[in-house]
């Protein structure tokens, strides 16, 4: 079952970039959080979107929040993704897709692509916004009008 809005984001681990354990109780009840989800590493919507919220991060951390995204692309993918980019932000390797199960996050294009959705959180877990759409630069102007209004 798909998480909504009002649900509170359930605790979840994974691998980030380097390898290491992330366990979201790190940042959940802590500070608002920006999870997204995204198809692939270094694809063209998904590498705007990652540099989108590289060029915009400054604003999402002066608002206090955590950014952080998932994929199912491996650790070694994600590394050469962070690095051709310099991304600043958490990346997520969710190579069983138990991440993605578990916020319900739908596939698109008749299932043929995993879908690219963004959940807003406030600093107690609470899900505020959950945006659902290919288009990959609307995602960043959403979260930021979001936290804007809960800061």
């Amino acid at each position: 079952m798909a998480l909504k809005v009002g649900d509170k984001i359930p605790r979840f681990t994974a691998k980030d970039t380097n390898g290491n354990i992330f366990d979201s109780s790190i940042v959940l009840n802590k500070k608002p959080v920006v999870i997204y989800f995204y198809p692939k590493d270094d694809t063209p919507g998904c590498t705007t979107q990652a540099c989108s919220f590289r060029d915009q991060y400054e604003d999402f951390t002066y608002l206090g929040a955590e950014v952080i995204g998932v994929s199912s692309d491996s650790i070694a993918s994600h590394q050469k993704f962070v690095s051709k980019y310099k991304l600043p932000f958490i990346l997520l390797s969710d190579e069983d897709k138990n991440i993605r199960k578990l916020f319900g996050v739908p596939t698109a294009l008749f299932g043929l692509l995993p879908g690219r959705v963004t959940y807003v959180a406030d600093e107690n877990g609470i899900i505020l916004l959950i945006f659902d759409n290919l288009s990959a630069k609307i995602h960043i102007e959403k979260a930021l009008e979001m936290l804007k209004k809960i800061v």
